[in-house]
């Protein structure tokens, strides 16, 4: 590549990263302003001094460690169960075949294009009858595998896997689950990384389903007592901009940690090829 091209490359990125990074950074200059300053003409652009206000008026409005604590285990365990199911039933698709294998997938496809919204009177009649209304379990067993999980890992499957290394696992006596977690998960931490983030930031982000499900105040989730911030009459967005910009924190940890990873083994991936 030409100095030229570099030049071009590295002033496209930077420009992606600005954009990028912009909305955190306005995020950051409201949560430290009034109001009355978002309101301002021209806003300010640079932040102001009343950020620590602005985060003690979210934690003495709402029970925000508790809700927080509510949010991590839902997510937690939320990712574990997806990373789990959605590999190994990817895995299944992906190397072995067996009577409906396509057509099961197909349907598993379909899916993608029905609504979520359509499952929930359903979903909250099966979590009705299982007793789990109010509780974090109606939060973590429906969304304890997806769609677009297997389909991902599937694919990844299908082109990262080869079919002479699972036949070795079967020469040295490894049967379907030890090839799966022996041989087959240490080579799919790319895809894995990528699933993870995925499912976290979905759990974490969640609002309709925790909305309906959820009736006992003790075990909101994060996103539900952000919106208590919301005023019947009258809004101080600046403390609501606060409490999202204290609730993103978790959010960018485990991006950057599972970025890393992920480009990391896709590195490593690389240099092996």
């Amino acid at each position: 590549m030409t100095t030229r091209g570099r030049i071009l490359t590295y002033a496209a990125l930077l420009t992606g990263a600005l954009i990028t990074l912009f909305p955190y950074y306005w995020m950051a200059v409201m949560a430290s302003n009034t109001t009355g300053d978002i309101y301002s003409a021209p806003p300010k652009l640079i932040p102001g001094d009343r950020l620590f206000h602005n985060v003690g008026e979210v934690f003495s409005r709402i029970d925000f460690f508790g809700s927080l604590l509510n949010t991590l285990i839902v997510a937690i365990a939320t990712t574990l169960a997806v990373l789990f199911f959605d590999s190994l039933a990817a895995f299944t698709f992906a190397k072995y075949t067996f009577p409906g294998s396509k057509v099961l997938f197909g349907l598993l496809l379909a899916t993608f294009v029905v609504p979520t919204q359509l499952a929930a009177i359903p979903q909250f009649s099966l979590m009705a009858e299982l007793g789990w209304v109010g509780s974090l379990k109606a939060l973590i067993v429906p969304a304890a595998a997806n769609a677009f999980g297997i389909f991902w890992m599937r694919q990844y499957i299908s082109g990262a896997l080869p079919d002479e290394i699972l036949e070795a696992a079967r020469i040295d006596g490894c049967g379907f689950f030890r090839t799966y977690w022996s041989v087959a998960l240490p080579m799919l931490r790319p895809a894995l990384a990528f699933l993870g983030i995925f499912a976290f930031v979905n759990a974490w982000n969640d609002f309709l389903w925790p909305l309906v499900v959820l009736i006992d105040s003790r075990h909101i989730t994060l996103q539900l007592a952000l919106a208590q911030l919301n005023g019947l009459y009258v809004t101080d967005y600046s403390v609501v901009m606060a409490g999202t910009l204290v609730a993103v924190v978790p959010l960018l940890i485990v991006f950057l940690f599972g970025a890393r990873h992920f480009v990391r083994n896709i590195a490593a991936g690389a240099l092996k090829g």
